[in-house]
């Protein structure tokens, strides 16, 4: 089967330069100030130390298995687009190996779109390139591709998954652009995260990666400065704060899922047109607080830090805001787990969900 990542030359522009801090920017955000001059300065050791950070989500090798052959008469699956998660990159042998045995599992077409043209830049874009930024990325990639032109399957891995969900609601339906017919999010960040446990295991922040992201942590998370850099911020989610005039307003996840004033139904309407998806969870997982917003649930805002809603009970379910309720009606949704940490699923478990879900 044939196996890609993305065109290199279509992403090379992707996030050239980096920001530059302004003296009042130094002042409020110091240490992310810092991150952003080291991708400029040093970005390979910036890179090493996203693969290495403790909220990482980086994929282990796994198991290719043999190329399926298609029974006489027997319908060709269509193509797989695979994301990878922070810290990571299509030209890590980890995900390398993982779209490749994808591939080869269902007898299709796989491709990993990185969103740099190179290993070091697309691990730094993991982090310093925003998300709506990403996603526009991530979807030029999905349109050049003359192999995804009739629609595709897709899988991410932790926060891949945004791209996927934010290609979905963005460029389903959209001329030129193919849809995604069924989404498998595994580890996902789709209800965002109200807290970086892996960077506090004993209240202070373990290195510098960590601790630029504690330090968006509160209000400074919901101002225009860092939603426009910080990935890891647009789907920070302060239960305790949903209801915040500058969360509605400056949070790209607030606008992803209609939370915010203006309201943009075409969400709604592109969220329809996948036939399917599928939400896998990490029973273990400590990347992601609560590790049950992989499967939609979320926090209650009357008791933030006590009370887990379950996801029907959910703002977003109840007033159906991006389309999650009206999917549900149309028997679109399947829920998966497994006994382990964040995307510490084991190559059968993989296997086992793409051949039910992508064959």
């Amino acid at each position: 089967m044939k196996f890609s990542i993305a065109s290199l030359a279509l992403l090379a522009t992707s996030a050239a330069a980096y920001h530059t801090c302004s003296d009042e920017e130094r002042n409020m955000v110091p240490k992310l100030c810092g991150i952003l001059d080291q991708a400029t300065a040093a970005p390979e050791k910036l890179a090493d130390e996203l693969m290495n950070s403790p909220i990482s989500a980086v994929a282990k090798e796994i198991e290719i298995p043999a190329a399926r052959v298609l029974k006489e008469g027997e319908a060709k699956a269509l193509p797989i687009v695979v994301a990878h998660g922070m810290g990571d990159s299509c030209f890590n042998s980890g995900m390398k190996s993982i779209t490749k045995a994808a591939g080869a599992k269902v007898g299709a077409y796989s491709t990993c779109i990185p969103t740099g043209d190179s290993r070091i830049k697309d691990t730094i874009n993991g982090f310093l390139l925003n998300m709506d930024a990403s996603v526009d990325v991530f979807a030029e990639g999905v349109k050049n591709d003359p192999e995804l032109a009739d629609g595709f399957n897709a899988f991410g891995l932790s926060q891949g998954n945004n791209l996927i969900r934010g290609y979905i609601q963005k460029y389903n339906g959209v001329e030129g652009y193919p849809t995604a017919n069924t989404f498998m999010s595994i580890c996902g960040i789709n209800a965002g995260v109200g807290a970086f446990p892996n960077c506090n295991p004993e209240g202070k922040a373990i290195g510098g990666i960590c601790e630029g992201i504690t330090e968006i942590l509160g209000d400074l998370a919901y101002n225009s400065f860092v939603q426009n850099i910080l990935f890891q911020a647009n789907y920070f989610r302060d239960p305790s704060k949903t209801d915040s005039d500058k969360y509605k307003k400056y949070s790209q996840l607030a606008q992803w899922e209609n939370e915010g004033d203006d309201v943009d139904s075409s969400r709604n309407d592109k969220f329809a047109m996948t036939s399917q998806y599928v939400w896998v969870l990490g029973t273990e997982d400590t990347v992601v607080w609560p590790r049950e917003g992989e499967q939609w649930r979320a926090m209650d805002p009357e008791d933030p830090f006590g009370t887990l809603l379950q996801w029907n009970e959910t703002k977003w379910y109840k007033e159906d805001t991006f389309g999650l309720a009206t999917a549900d009606s149309a028997n679109k949704h399947n829920f998966e787990s497994f006994d382990g940490q964040h995307i510490a699923f084991t190559n059968d478990e993989l296997m086992g969900w793409l051949e039910k879900y992508f064959m």
